[in-house]
């Protein structure tokens, strides 16, 4: 089995924050993600640097992850150079 690549881990963390109704809490993205604590926190402070997530909290100061305007971009873009590649078989 081969090793995920950055890319890779970064489109399957927004997937899965896509994938459940654009808000989860950080231990089960961790969860999810399955990597390192260390590693999700590398991948969490990138994601947050490049504007592709953002933190909510609820009224009880519960924290949320959610996905920008850029991070929905980034998983609909991810998925056609995706598509390119299962075309062309490379």
């Amino acid at each position: 089995m081969r090793k995920r690549d950055r890319l890779e881990i970064m489109h399957t963390m927004l997937k899965i924050i896509q994938d459940h109704n654009n808000s989860i809490k950080p231990t089960p993205l961790l969860r999810y993600s399955n990597v390192s604590s260390q590693s999700f926190t590398e991948y969490y402070k990138e994601l947050m640097d490049k504007q592709l997530i953002r933190e909510d909290a609820d009224k009880k100061g519960r924290k949320f992850i959610t996905l920008t305007d850029r991070g929905f971009s980034f998983l609909e873009k991810y998925g056609a150079i995706l598509g390119f590649i299962e075309e062309f078989e490379l």
